[in-house]
């Protein structure tokens, strides 16, 4: 096949492009320019795409003899990740800026120009596994990354390839130092990518400003003062800056945001405790399953996979969860699967008891 490796100037892409030129296939490697401004150097993990990583990339294509280019992508992620991340926090919610990149830019937008260059397949470093049902969980359950792949339809899956759900991480490094690349020990990247600095709360400052509003309990009790709603999500503990300590001398946690009243809601951490997970505009990995049926639903990219009864009616998902959990915030994703199969997912709009 003619396949596009999208190569991030990490070890796992590096690998994977590896993988694919060693499989036979006609292999170009890309990588994609994010940002208008490009940091020149990573911080330690911290962040990606900056230049270094660009020069990474290219120094292992050039090694596996592979052409290789840069990828302006920078205007369509400002649009369709930073300002969704910006306006999804002044909603009072809480983005996954990880899987709306994944969706929008990575497959979406690599697949389309891929496609209309005459590439059969795109292939990334990514952790999961692809076979005749769809997508399903690496092998490596430490780096495990269906969830993030979970927005991905089933189209776009047909032309994807995941070369290294077969393999654990440890080998992935070993793989990459007998090739001779230079990032077999290069640590891996987390956090935001765009917030190379860490600082999401000065960031959201920064471009959202500073809105002071109320801190109160379930009943509206006033307990403090916040500078803006965006800089607090679901679950939250730390940081709070409570002026009234509560009567029970039990600490405090954000229970719910509240941007048209401009206020953020705090109580005792049973509060909560949900059972009940509503999504919207649901995406299916495979085929759309309506009605009910049991399976597993994930709410974190590292969390467990919980037991749950699921309902699924055109745009609308339901999940009834087996036993409770915590700290389930509106806008991050739900992740269906059935076993280790992903089935879709949906965008959580409400959580309760």
């Amino acid at each position: 096949m003619k396949v596009l490796a999208a190569m991030s100037g990490g070890v796992d892409s590096a690998v994977a492009a590896a993988r694919m030129v060693a499989a036979g296939h006609q292999v170009v490697g890309v990588h994609l320019a994010l940002s208008k401004n490009p940091e020149s150097f990573r911080s330690g993990a911290r962040g990606c795409c900056s230049l270094e990583d660009s020069h990474d990339a290219r120094r292992v294509a050039d090694k596996l003899g592979i052409p290789f280019y840069v990828w302006d992508f920078s205007d369509r992620f400002r649009a369709d990740v930073v300002d969704d991340f910006l306006a999804e926090y002044q909603a009072g919610r809480t983005p996954n800026p990880c899987l709306r990149c994944n969706e929008k830019i990575k497959f979406a937008a690599v697949l389309e120009r891929g496609l209309a260059l005459g590439f059969d397949a795109v292939a990334t470093g990514h952790y999961a596994q692809l076979d005749a049902e769809g997508l399903h969980r690496a092998v490596d359950p430490a780096k495990d990354q269906s969830y993030v792949l979970g927005t991905l339809h089933a189209d776009q899956l047909q032309r994807c390839l995941f070369p290294l759900g077969d393999s654990v991480k440890t080998d992935v490094r070993a793989e990459a130092a007998a090739l001779g690349f230079g990032v077999a020990k290069k640590p891996d990247s987390h956090d935001i990518c765009f917030i190379p600095d860490g600082d999401t709360a000065g960031f959201l400052d920064r471009h959202l400003g500073a809105r002071p509003g109320e801190i109160v309990d379930a009943d509206g009790t006033p307990l403090g003062e916040h500078g803006g709603t965006h800089r607090y999500t679901v679950g939250q503990r730390k940081g709070l800056h409570l002026g009234r300590p509560a009567a029970d001398g039990r600490p405090r946690y954000v229970l719910s945001i509240e941007p048209v009243a401009n206020t953020v809601v705090v109580g005792p951490k049973e509060r909560l405790s949900v059972t009940r997970i509503e999504g919207i505009r649901p995406t299916w990995a495979g085929p759309e399953r309506e009605g009910q049926w049991r399976g597993h639903v994930q709410v974190r990219a590292h969390g467990e996979a919980m037991p749950a009864l699921v309902e699924t009616n055109g745009d609308h998902l339901v999940a009834q969860l087996d036993e409770p959990c915590t700290g389930i915030a509106p806008g991050q994703a739900i992740v269906t699967y059935d076993g280790d199969r992903v089935v879709g997912s949906a965008t959580i709009a409400r959580a309760s008891r």
